[in-house]
């Protein structure tokens, strides 16, 4: 894709971006006024579950990924009191 296209793109998903959330506004606003709690109870619950599945499809933390890192303790204790920390000494 080129460079002069990009912005375009960024402008125009941004467009419909704000396009519907303004028809999500207007369409609450419209819901409360004339009493419809019950039909916001249903697409309250159900927009929380949609974002429950997306949530739950996300690879947030990338977890094909394998830690290989080794956790270190927490010598926050022995700093504070001076003491040094034998964690992961070596015994001769």
């Amino acid at each position: 894709m080129s460079s002069k296209r990009r912005p375009a793109l960024a402008r125009r998903r941004r467009t419909i971006t704000y396009l519907w959330i303004a028809a999500l506004a207007i369409i609450t606003i419209a819901l409360i006024y004339w009493e419809m709690t019950a039909v916001l109870y249903i697409l309250a619950t159900l927009s929380v579950a949609a974002l429950l599945v997306v949530v739950a499809a996300a690879d947030l933390a990338g977890a094909e990924k394998q830690v290989t890192d080794v956790v270190t303790a927490d010598d926050a204790a022995a700093i504070g009191s001076g003491i040094t920390s034998t964690f992961g000494a070596r015994k001769s």
